[in-house]
């Protein structure tokens, strides 16, 4: 056989493997584990993997192409510009903000972010990485998402831009944030790393704000191992992103390409002498962040998948809410925000504090039954370790974030779950409550 028919019979094989490999079992109650998130994928995953590795093109190439203009498709956006992961493409959207491309509207050391300290670490670190000066707002419960009401007494006159995270998937008011923000000139950045696939009013979450960033980490809508994107429409920004992501070169090439500007060797830029190679001039002080055409093809065919998947999560959740709504009187139960379209994360319960017994009771409890869980996220972020002696701002207090703190936890939702699982997770947190 030549190459194009060994390649056709690998990948034939590797579909039957993949079947052989990850077959679907019974569940068996209390005995196997329901993590909270977990990936999802059957041989169009494994065979595009392989595909891409036979390939031996290492770096970024068609399959990152192709997931890029995909993705932007689907996010409703012009642009996205894939990176290695969530917590990178937080980094790149905050260190964009900091570019001489932007002119007077560019963040400088001592400029101030609006965000909340209930939070997953890296919405925030990019801030602190940036020498910006995060300004913490407090958020409101059943939602889990920023008080609005909060934010317009939060401003300075160093306040720049606002950063925040679709709560586990749950979104933030767009109307109210982006209103603020263009009524004080602010910039937007939309985590949402927790969110792909939800949606506001009709639109995508991510094509609200200046930028949009996604993770495709395992446990997040679709995934491609370790990965992430920043979305856009403007293409200032888009350069930015790119340059910052690749090295910090003023060259927009893609791997493996020279000359797409034209003009390799004729520029004038710095104090580097004229016609001084394009690929090897820096503009911004970046990172190498990009991804490889491996992940990428994973990317490819979740993608295609991620419709169904966001329903299956949206079943899941109706399913634990439905069933824990007699237990209102100790449990406080998540909402959705009004006029969105969730893509749920997770399903974030709240134990009351007069409850007969406190979350984390209630969480080994469920740890013991083979329910897994998490708090939500670092809590108050202000009272990690790591964050004991950060410059930054309060603005008024931050009360709930401390409930939640205390009391929140979540369970999981993603499609792996099915009936069989929330019945069994509905009847556990039952009987802990009514023996």
């Amino acid at each position: 056989m030549n190459a194009d028919e060994l390649r056709t019979k690998i990948l034939e094989l590797v579909t039957d493997y993949t079947r052989e490999r990850w077959p679907t079992l019974p569940f068996r109650p209390g005995k196997d584990l329901i993590p909270t998130s977990g990936k999802v994928f059957d041989e169009d995953e494994v065979s595009n993997l392989v595909d891409s590795s036979l390939d031996f093109w290492l770096t970024t190439g068609r399959f990152a192409e192709e997931f890029e203009t995909s993705f932007a498709r689907t996010m409703g956006v012009q642009s996205a510009m894939l990176t290695n992961s969530g917590s990178s493409a937080n980094l790149l959207a905050v260190s964009a903000l900091t570019s001489h491309l932007l002119g007077d509207r560019r963040l400088v050391p001592g400029d101030e972010v609006l965000t909340v300290a209930a939070a997953f670490a890296t919405t925030v670190n990019p801030i602190l990485q940036n020498g910006l000066v995060p300004v913490f707002v407090d958020i409101v419960l059943p939602t889990y998402n920023v008080d609005v009401s909060r934010l317009e007494a939060a401003i300075s006159p160093r306040t720049k831009a606002i950063i925040l995270a679709h709560m586990l998937g749950n979104p933030f008011d767009l109307d109210a944030v982006m209103d603020i923000a263009r009524r004080h000139r602010l910039w937007v950045i939309e985590d949402v790393c927790d969110g792909v696939g939800g949606g506001y009013k009709g639109r995508r979450l991510g094509s609200f704000g200046d930028m949009g960033t996604a993770s495709f980490y395992p446990a997040h809508q679709i995934t491609m191992g370790e990965g992430g994107a920043v979305v856009c429409d403007d293409p200032i920004l888009k350069r930015a992103i790119q340059s910052f992501r690749d090295w910090g070169r003023d060259c927009w090439c893609q791997p493996g390409h020279d000359n797409t500007c034209g003009r390799r060797f004729g520029w004038k830029l710095g104090e580097l002498p004229e016609g001084y190679d394009h690929k090897y001039t820096f503009g911004h002080i970046g990172y190498n962040l990009k991804v490889t055409d491996m992940q990428a093809a994973i990317g490819v065919a979740q993608l295609k998948k991620l419709g169904r998947f966001v329903t299956a999560r949206a079943r899941n959740f109706r399913a634990l809410h439905e069933g824990l709504l007699d237990l209102s009187d100790v449990l406080i139960l998540p909402e959705a925000t009004l006029g969105s379209q969730p893509s749920w994360f997770g399903f974030p319960i709240a134990v009351r504090e007069d409850a007969p017994i406190t979350r984390d009771q209630l969480v080994q409890r469920l740890e013991d039954a083979r329910i897994a869980t998490r708090q939500l996220f670092c809590g108050n972020l202000l009272r990690q370790p790591a964050y004991k002696n950060i410059e930054h701002r309060v603005s008024g207090n931050l009360a709930n974030t401390d409930f939640a703190m205390r009391n929140v936890f979540w369970i999981g939702v993603y499609p792996g779950i099915d009936e069989a699982r929330t019945d069994y997770m509905i009847k556990t947190i039952k009987q802990i409550f009514h023996p």
